[in-house]
Order: structure tokens, then C-alpha cells, then sequence
């Protein structure tokens, strides 16, 4: 059977969370912006062309 040791993640040594939650926040924040674009290049597609 393997053995069912104690979770490395949990107990790394290392670990830089702050920069971890720093990325993460980029991550959204370049998410909503792309969404937002994606969003007015389709209305101004339904203005412009309809």
C-alpha cells in the first residue's frame, strides 16, 4: 500500500503566499478586464452593424 504521510503542500518550507494572493489578484483583475472589452467590442458590434 502507499504511504499515507502527512500532506507536503501543507508543510513546505518556502511557501510565498503574499505573492501567491498578489498574482491571483493581477489574474482577476486582468480577467474582468478582458471580459469588459470583450463585452463592448460585442455592443458596439450590435450598434454599429444592426
Amino acid at each position: 500500500m502507499s504511504d499515507h504521510s502527512e500532506i507536503v503542500y501543507l508543510t513546505a518550507e518556502g511557501m510565498d503566499y503574499p505573492a501567491h494572493e498578489q498574482q491571483y489578484k493581477t489574474f482577476l483583475k486582468i480577467g474582468m478586464f478582458g471580459t469588459a472589452t470583450a463585452a463592448t467590442v460585442i455592443v458596439l458590434l450590435a450598434i454599429f452593424l444592426i
